[in-house]
């Protein structure tokens, strides 16, 4: 979400303190919202996205569509590497999972 908020404010050419003006929220907070240590409510990223001329919908779209790309990517640069476990019998064989870790909350 972060990432999408800063390279959207820097495509308009703006500063920290002109989009968090916008928003009503302090230029620290919105700061660490760009850099991934604060998560923020739906309200104040409304408020981020409107001081950005997009509305909720639009920056949750784009966040999705970067986390589309990154999981194809992951996907197509990632292989499982198998973890040896023991059987019943003492054999030694491997479990393989796809789990990647990628989750997104709302």
């Amino acid at each position: 979400m972060g990432d999408v908020l800063r390279r959207e404010r820097l495509a308009q050419e703006r500063t920290l303190k002109d989009v968090a003006e916008a928003a009503r929220i302090s230029m620290p907070y919105l700061s660490e919202l760009e850099r991934g240590r604060k998560e923020a409510s739906s309200e104040v990223l409304a408020a981020a996205a409107r001081a950005l001329g997009l509305g909720l919908g639009d920056l949750l779209a784009r966040v999705h569509g970067e986390l589309a790309r990154q999981t194809r990517a992951r996907a197509l640069t990632s292989t499982v590497r198998p973890a040896p476990a023991r059987t019943a019998a003492g054999r030694t064989t491997t479990a393989t999972s796809s789990y990647d870790g990628l989750c997104l909350a709302a």
